[in-house]
């Protein structure tokens, strides 16, 4: 796009935008240059099939340039379009948070089925807010509270429970620190679990992301010793405590429930690759 009075319809620019993307190592370059035109053009994809034979206007191309060019940076796309889509629902993610991934609907899912009759619920780490507000909207009986140590990311999560409705209580503060003396049916968390030794070599979009979010420290489970050993303090009998764990880890983390005394009733579950992705363990 280099030549201004070139023209550029629609097919035209998501041609060149593709080929640009894929020398960047993108993946799937097609598709996250219509992603990215349509935020230029405000269309969503029907709209953009509809219109390949449209001009675009120097002011457009403009717009769109700048795009392009972050994601040739390796800028995550969701930080670009600035949302990303988990359980159904569309959560504002900007460089504060963590990008909700689809293997925390996990999490989730395994939360809601164990908690139906629960009346207290905390998220730790809560980011995005993405599972605090999932949580929330499907068990509308339960009062959720979420903690983070960053307030920039609790400003997002806020957000997002403002824009879905749903009412949470949000904690600045490290771990249980916000909310000592109190207790709840079940804790949450998808700490960081990165092991230091790791993270240089993540994918090049991981790097935009929140790095204390990632680094789970020497061998990615100080956040989990922590957790574990603090959890039994704050959980109500036969409470659960249920975390997201890295490829790999969950059998050293069941081992650190069943250390910790929650050991009552333990699980895993896998997410859609057939990774163990979900540890629990119930207190008692």
């Amino acid at each position: 796009m280099a030549n201004p009075k070139e023209k550029w319809d629609v097919l035209k620019v998501l041609n060149w935008t593709k080929g640009y993307l894929a020398e960047k190592g993108v993946e799937n370059p097609r598709l996250e240059a219509e992603w990215l035109l349509c935020e230029a053009l405000s269309l969503d994809r029907v709209g953009l099939y509809l219109n390949f034979d449209k001009p675009l206007q120097e002011v457009e191309l403009a717009s769109f340039r700048a795009l392009v060019v972050r994601r040739g940076r390796r800028e995550p796309l969701q930080y670009i379009l600035g949302s990303q889509e988990f359980m159904g629902l569309e959560f504002q993610v900007t460089p504060a948070v963590l990008i909700p991934r689809h293997d925390t609907e996990v999490l989730v899912e395994q939360a809601v089925e164990r908690g139906k009759g629960a009346r207290r619920v905390l998220d730790i780490g809560t980011g995005s807010g993405c599972i605090a507000v999932s949580v929330a909207k499907a068990l509308p009986k339960a009062e959720v509270s979420a903690v983070d140590c960053s307030a920039e990311a609790l400003a997002v999560a806020k957000g997002n429970a403002e824009r879905h409705g749903a009412a949470i209580r949000f904690h600045h503060g490290s771990l249980f620190e916000p909310v000592a003396g109190e207790r709840f049916d079940m804790i949450l968390s998808n700490p960081p679990y990165i092991p230091q030794g790791e993270l240089a070599a993540l994918q090049q979009e991981v790097r935009f992301e929140p790095q204390g979010a990632l680094d789970g420290g020497g061998d990615g489970l100080d956040f989990y010793r922590r957790i574990v050993r603090l959890a039994p303090e704050h959980l109500e009998e036969k409470g659960w405590l249920i975390l997201e764990v890295g490829a790999g880890q969950a059998p050293q983390v069941l081992a650190l429930l069943q250390q910790g005394g929650l050991a009552g009733e333990t699980f895993t579950a896998k997410d859609p690759a057939g990774i163990e992705r979900v540890v629990g363990g119930r207190l008692g």
